[in-house]
């Protein structure tokens, strides 16, 4: 039987800005919020911000803060409200029936009232040489966040997509090149994007060729090497930053089978709420958002999903079994 008394009302998996920022409602809310760190292996605690150098579009730090600050004042703000934390993985959920349960890696079992799921998304990476050593340092998934550091630098986007016509086209902005390596010989994104892509005189494109290497020296990327898809023929292009344009993965494994996804993974909620196909169980951040991924839009869903979850628990006062609609 559940020990009714060790069951919280609010369980947040996820410490990047919209587990944090739901952690920080729901502690105001008084709810007593556990916020479970680290839940992907490998991952870092903190989420993606945390591989960010500096962020300089988040309001109120008119003088930028490293993506690392900004997620340890975070966390401190939360854990001045009362929210505990724990860092360790999640590995089996069960939402079968309410208080729901989930188990970690250390073997413990933690019950709780309401679910917060804040896991995010990871960029797809190349998986060559010198990408993991330079992350951060001219290699990143995000020119909404890093475009802004290669003013007059020569920079250039993996990927044949909306996204990557989307990111190069955003780089011109100040960057005095962009260069489009993709590995076919046509893109893929839609017409209006590849014309306004081929009429910008700042982006070249190096067709059927793929990244196998990232060079650097002084912890800056130099060049990338490229290789030939046909021939197999590999040449150096120097360059002084990489953007990858080949989508991102939601980290939703643990709720494969339960949870309502889309078709590549990302957690569906009912709009304009956060709440998910079981009643009790919320999303937030980039593991429901495709299209924004900000810190700051992460963390205003992260504000929904704690009021969301508020109003739930009080509207069910008792822990009888919720079964999942659909």
């Amino acid at each position: 039987m559940t020990d009714i008394a060790q069951t919280h009302d609010v369980v947040v998996i996820g410490s990047g800005p919209a587990g944090l920022t739901a952690a920080v409602y729901a502690a105001r809310a008084n709810l007593e919020p556990l916020v479970i760190e680290g839940v992907i292996e490998g991952g870092p605690t903190g989420g993606q911000l945390t591989l960010t150098t500096e962020v300089e579009n988040y309001p109120g730090f008119p003088e930028g803060i490293t993506g690392t600050q900004l997620i340890m004042d975070m966390r401190a703000q939360a854990e001045r409200f009362g929210t505990r934390f724990q860092t360790e993985d999640v590995t089996a959920v069960d939402l079968s029936t309410r208080p729901f349960k989930l188990s970690t890696d250390s073997g413990a079992e933690i019950w709780t009232n309401s679910l917060i799921i804040a896991t995010g998304a990871k960029p797809r990476r190349l998986e060559v040489p010198g990408e993991d050593e330079l992350w951060g340092a001219g290699v990143s998934a995000c020119a909404t966040c890093d475009g802004f550091f290669f003013k007059e630098r020569h920079v250039v986007v993996v990927g044949g997509g909306d996204t990557a016509m989307e990111e190069a086209t955003f780089l011109t902005k100040f960057a005095s090149k962009v260069t489009v390596v993709h590995r076919r010989s046509e893109l893929r994104a839609s017409k209006i994007m590849q014309e306004r892509a081929f009429k910008n005189d700042r982006i070249d494109f190096v067709w059927n060729a793929e990244v196998v290497e990232v060079k650097g020296a002084g912890g800056q990327v130099t060049a990338v090497v490229v290789e030939d898809t046909e021939t197999g023929e590999r040449r150096d292009l120097a360059c002084e930053g990489m953007f990858l344009a080949i989508g991102h993965i939601p980290n939703t494994w643990l709720f494969e089978g339960t949870l309502d996804m889309d078709p590549e993974g990302y957690l569906l909620v009912d709009e304009p709420t956060t709440r998910t196909n079981v009643p009790g169980v919320f999303a937030c951040g980039d593991v429901m958002d495709h299209i924004y991924r900000q810190a700051v839009t992460a963390a205003g869903t992260g504000c929904r999903a704690a009021i969301d979850a508020e109003r739930f628990l009080a509207e069910h006062t008792d822990a009888t079994p919720i079964m999942p609609r659909g």
